[in-house]
């Protein structure tokens, strides 16, 4: 999954890349049929989130959430607790949307913008219950590091959104991301680690087609689960 970040000084470093990506005619009809109902514009104000979903309930952010299968799953499995997708790319945005019409899911919203600048103006602070971030984009070559998006600045933004006692779960299959995960996830005062490290997977956490086929090869998945003090 390709994801959000941004660095300091005049220049911001996304820790994604825009692709044009093809949009079949499943995704590009619902976009246009359920994009006005379970689409929430960018705006540089406050997002009432309760009234966004309708109700009274638990709320957690996804970032980056690909083509949205897992989302799907997890909002379908818990219908009490309501999900908002934040994602850039069209095509996943597209194929969530078909996905909650297909299942008629009503707890499910998404925002189709840059993760960093939709938690800095729309979220609340204290506002989330849980954050996901699955598998975002390692960027693996040393010297893109600095465009992973859980760097030090974005946790701390993460961590001022989440009410105390709430969850962080993030999830990558890559050790050399996973180590940095974790320092500096551990490095945050407001977060504290739910596991001696890894965490588990939890419970509701589906496995993917692809991380499948990474474990019968023998490659590892890390899940990590901290919550805010």
């Amino acid at each position: 999954m390709k994801d959000h970040a941004h660095g300091g000084g005049h220049r911001s470093v996304r820790s994604y890349v825009l692709r044009a990506g093809r949009m079949g005619t499943g995704q590009a009809r619902a976009l246009a049929e359920l994009g006005p109902r379970f689409l929430i514009p960018y705006r540089v104000e406050p997002l009432d989130l309760e009234a966004a979903f309708g109700r009274a309930a638990p709320k957690v952010a996804e970032i980056g959430f690909g083509m949205g299968d897992s989302t799907a799953r997890i909002a379908a499995a818990r219908p009490d607790t309501d999900y908002l997708g934040i994602e850039v790319h069209t095509p996943g945005v597209g194929a969530l949307l078909k996905r909650i019409g297909e299942s008629g899911l009503t707890n499910l919203r998404i925002v189709q913008h840059d993760a960093v600048e939709v938690l800095a103006h729309m979220i609340p602070d204290a506002g989330l219950d849980g954050v996901h971030i699955f598998f975002p984009d390692p960027w693996h070559k040393k010297r893109h590091h600095k465009r992973r998006l859980i760097q030090p600045a974005f946790v701390a933004l993460l961590a001022q959104k989440l009410k105390p006692g709430a969850y962080l779960h993030l999830a990558t299959d890559w050790e050399d991301y996973a180590r940095q995960m974790l320092a500096v996830l551990s490095a945050c005062p407001l977060l504290e680690n739910t596991a001696p490290d890894y965490a588990p997977r939890p419970e509701y956490r589906p496995l993917t087609k692809f991380e499948n086929r990474g474990l019968r090869l023998g490659h590892g998945v890390w899940d990590l689960v901290f919550r805010r003090r």
